[in-house]
């Protein structure tokens, strides 16, 4: 029983595979686009139709519960440094009430033609200044618009 040889036992070092799956999650988490915040926090009203908005050419009209206005767009441009082309974005984001909003519609609409108008309203702001964006919106000869809503569920869809 002395002739028998003591087992070593085999231990591998996982430091180099936790650095390494460390890295990967900053790294991805890095590298990932989120959706930007919201420019204030908007409860839509219910509706019962469906259609998927495109992802650029948008103009957001957003009309909160306190009657606030704010108009935002997304610019796409590219430019061309050290001979390469490269794609830029930037959102711009202006509060207005609804003696101005035609105007800065009318600016976004000179930077962005072929942009799709939306309004998204809460549905706790007032029917009076929801009348005002419209009305401002037809003077200027703005009559394509959507109106973004909460998709209803019925009983049986809920669950």
């Amino acid at each position: 029983m002395a002739g028998k040889k003591r087992r070593v036992a085999i231990r591998i070092d996982m430091t180099p595979m936790v650095d390494i799956a460390f890295l990967l999650l900053i790294f991805y988490m890095v590298t990932t686009t989120f959706k930007p915040p919201e420019a204030r926090a908007v409860e839509l009203p219910m509706s019962h139709s469906q259609i998927e908005l495109p992802d650029k050419d948008i103009i957001n009209i957003t009309v909160t519960k306190d009657d606030s206005i704010y108009v935002d767009y997304v610019q796409v441009a590219e430019i061309e440094i050290e001979g390469q082309l490269v794609t830029t974005t930037v959102r711009y984001v202006r509060t207005c009430d609804k003696y101005n909003v035609s105007s800065e519609i009318n600016r976004a609409r000179a930077k962005i033609l072929t942009a799709l108008l939306v309004i998204k309203a809460d549905r706790n702001a007032s029917f009076g200044i929801m009348d005002d964006v419209m009305s401002s919106m037809q003077e200027n000869h703005l009559e394509r618009f959507l109106i973004i809503t909460d998709q209803e569920t019925t009983a049986s869809e809920g669950t």
